[in-house]
């Protein structure tokens, strides 16, 4: 239920942030099969919904280098580890709220 509360929250703002899309512009750009326009932006919404500016360049990061991802997860830096948490709550969202 807190997903759907967080989601429902951001697309009543969502007019009124300014987004640099990085993570959909990765989703896009990435030679995934099922990287379309309309996967792509429901996964930006829920980046938008979780992490902040920096958080979501380096989540785009993993589209063209999936292996960094893996780096970040097991990294030792306290802001890795705070990140990684995040992260994991996108990928919560991006999962219940975009899967076809």
């Amino acid at each position: 239920m807190r997903p759907l509360l967080i989601l429902s929250s951001f697309l009543i703002l969502a007019p009124t942030l300014s987004s640099a899309e990085a993570v959909r512009r990765a989703c896009l750009a990435s030679e995934r099969q099922a990287a379309a326009p309309r996967l792509c932006k429901c996964i930006q919404i829920a980046a938008d919904a979780t992490l902040d500016p920096s958080g979501q360049a380096l989540a785009a990061s993993f589209f063209a280098d999936p292996h960094r991802a893996q780096e970040i997860r097991q990294s030792k830096q306290r802001g890795h580890g705070e990140f990684w948490e995040r992260y994991k709550e996108f990928s919560a969202l991006a999962k219940a709220f975009c899967a076809s």
